[in-house]
């Protein structure tokens, strides 16, 4: 039999789903339309699956049976946080990135707080604040975000990503309404110190039981932080600078990578995760905290646009996009038969 004679392989059917209920819909928009162009079409046979901000899906959930996988490229809460991981798990049916556990630890940034503590990683002070709390003991919060984080402070919602609902705020009079934004998409919100001169340092994960680490990228916002605008509306001169490999000592860029290692398996974040470093950038001697490096956050299921760090990382050592995303989808499959 001749090589045209052969029977072709039959194609994996990949259902990549997108849009979602969360605030980060449009990213998740803007990354399923990457993913889908750079899916290798020899391997697999792709069908979008829309689901709009009120949840309808645009084929029927149950419908995921027929599918080799599932791609959920969904960002934030009803997505990301360990939902749709669940509903795959139920009906059988593999699914690209950590599963139930690793997503919802990733998604809620206090639940990813404990866990570092506990496995003595290091992170940004914080308090934990819940909207029934701040209504109740707004004077006691108050003092108590003073004496742990000080000000400035980074007010965030527990589940949210992509920078939404993130304010900076410098003063204690600005807290109620950062807090009141916060509280728009959470009724748990993280208020967190801000590292002096932070340096916003990346490292892409990929792996199973024994995962990999990316080479580390350093993120230069010309904002006064990393904001929604800057990670995915900022254009020519207003666009935040990525730098690939980091302008870092190696030492210091091996143990990063070999902290968001531990961070991957510490949240149980199998098949892929970013994990999100700042760095003290002070001058030595002029913070008691000059050149510390702390764990920022994981991300479970990163940005995947043309101009996305997660993919970049890779691309930079040595794992093209394409291949990348053949790559994840192996690995589901892969974790799949031993789970």
């Amino acid at each position: 039999m001749t090589d045209i004679d052969k029977p072709t392989p039959a194609r994996m059917r990949i259902a990549v789903l997108y849009g979602g209920q969360s605030g980060e819909h449009d990213v998740s928009i803007m990354s399923a339309g990457s993913v889908m162009e750079y899916l290798d079409e020899t391997r697999f046979e792709v069908t979008p699956i829309f689901i709009d901000r009120d949840g309808r899906w645009s084929h029927p959930m149950e419908g995921l049976r027929a599918f080799d996988a599932v791609f959920p490229v969904l960002h934030g809460p009803m997505g990301e946080d360990g939902t749709v991981q669940g509903l795959c798990r139920l009906l059988n049916v593999p699914c690209v990135g950590p599963g139930v556990l690793g997503s919802a630890v990733g998604m809620d940034k206090l639940a990813f707080k404990d866990i570092m503590r506990a496995r003595n990683l290091p992170s940004v002070p914080y308090v934990a604040v819940t909207r029934a709390d701040w209504r109740d003991r707004t004077a006691e919060i108050t003092a108590r975000i003073a004496e742990v984080t000080g000000f400035p402070c980074f007010v965030k919602p527990a589940n949210m990503g992509s920078s939404v609902g993130i304010t900076k705020v410098k003063q204690p009079s600005d807290l109620p309404a950062a807090l009141a934004e916060a509280f728009r998409w959470d009724r748990k919100a993280l208020v967190e110190w801000a590292v002096p001169r932070a340096r916003e340092l990346e490292v892409s994960v990929l792996g199973n039981d024994h995962p990999e680490a990316s080479v580390v990228g350093e993120i230069m916002p010309l904002r006064e932080f990393y904001t929604y605008e800057a990670k995915y509306l900022d254009t020519g001169l207003e666009a935040s600078k990525l730098m690939i490999p980091a302008p870092i000592p190696e030492p210091l860029a091996l143990l990063i990578r070999e902290t968001a290692i531990e961070v991957a398996l510490a949240i149980d974040a199998r098949g892929l995760a970013r994990v999100d470093f700042l760095m003290d950038g002070s001058p030595r001697g002029t913070t008691p905290t000059a050149g510390e490096v702390f764990v920022s956050e994981a991300n479970t299921m990163p940005g995947f646009t043309s101009i996305s760090m997660y993919p970049k990382l890779w691309e930079a050592s040595g794992l093209p996009y394409s291949a990348l995303l053949s790559r994840m989808i192996d690995l589901s499959l892969e974790d799949a038969q031993t789970t």
